[in-house]
């Protein structure tokens, strides 16, 4: 019999939070500086020279769109990536195999506060 740990439902919950973040504020910001004509006169000088603000607001939406790609790729390529108790060993990801017998001590400081523990083990 094996238990199977996903990845958690909050970690999953913060990659879409990521994603849902960086594209509003691309499109807040893409809104300010190019169709918002209030916002651009407010942000041009009298000579028509945008200031620094406008300037960020046109500059910076497709930097909110990469990391929301980023963040959105990062979380295809681990999504699928559990923790399997086995009999005998503990698998992860399917690729690293830890047996029992290596593991020497389980450090839980952080575990009230993050849900983290360190596995200490000898490598073969």
């Amino acid at each position: 019999m094996a238990l199977e740990a996903p990845l958690s439902k909050y970690k999953r919950q913060n990659f879409y939070i990521g994603v849902a973040v960086c594209l509003a504020l691309a499109l807040w910001f893409a809104y300010d500086g190019y169709l918002n004509k209030g916002f651009i006169e407010e942000h041009t000088n009298k000579e028509g020279r945008p200031d620094s603000t406008l300037i960020f607001n046109q500059k910076s939406p497709p930097f909110f769109v990469a990391g929301a790609l980023l963040c959105g790729g990062y979380f295809c390529v681990i999504r699928n990536r559990k923790l399997v108790a086995t009999d005998d060993t503990l698998v992860i990801a399917g690729k690293q195999r830890i047996p029992y017998d290596a593991i020497e001590r389980i450090d839980k400081t952080h575990f009230e506060k993050k849900g983290v523990f360190t596995i200490f083990y000898k490598n073969e």
